[in-house]
């Protein structure tokens, strides 16, 4: 089963090592990491996507837990919440199916970034099923350069999953 893991984590030198070192050292494969500051300077929300039985994820988290610098740990999958993830395509589009290539990209809620000598650029912000619907799609009215994709982002409907970390 698909598992989205958010971690607070400490900001410190090592720390993102330890935890995929975990995961790796236990068989797990990390489909998607995504590691940014939170309003607290001193702590990042690390957001990652790994595949495995509900038992295998709890015996990870509780691993994750005894590591120095982890300070939450939530397992969003059984939880209410929103995740996103952020594509970015880099296609080349004949100027007959722009027309087209817009209207889709309205369907999904996209936008062009812009076209130069022929290349077009386009921003997709979406569930992973939505982005793979578009990329489908797009591959039937332009050629596909290459994609650039965030991996996925969660947060928990309704109140915060994680109380602030106390700091001396």
């Amino acid at each position: 089963m698909r598992h989205i893991i958010s971690i607070l984590l400490e900001n410190q030198a090592g720390a993102l090592s330890r935890v995929a070192n975990l995961f790796s050292s236990r068989g797990f494969n990390i489909e998607s990491l995504n590691v940014a500051p939170t309003d607290d300077a001193a702590v990042s929300r690390l957001t990652l996507v790994t595949v495995g039985s509900d038992d295998a994820i709890l015996q990870i988290a509780n691993q994750l837990g005894k590591l120095v610098d982890v300070v939450s740990i939530a397992d969003m999958t059984g939880l209410d919440h929103i995740e996103r993830e952020l594509a970015l395509f880099k296609v080349r589009a004949p100027e007959n199916s722009r027309a087209q290539l817009q209207s889709i990209l309205e369907e999904f809620g996209g936008q062009v970034l812009g076209y130069d000598e022929g290349h077009g650029t386009l921003e997709l912000i979406g569930s992973g099923p939505e982005i793979d619907r578009f990329m489908a799609d797009l591959a039937d009215l332009a050629e596909i350069e290459s994609v650039a994709r965030s991996g996925v982002i969660a947060v928990a409907r309704g109140s915060p999953i994680f109380d602030a970390p106390a700091r001396d």
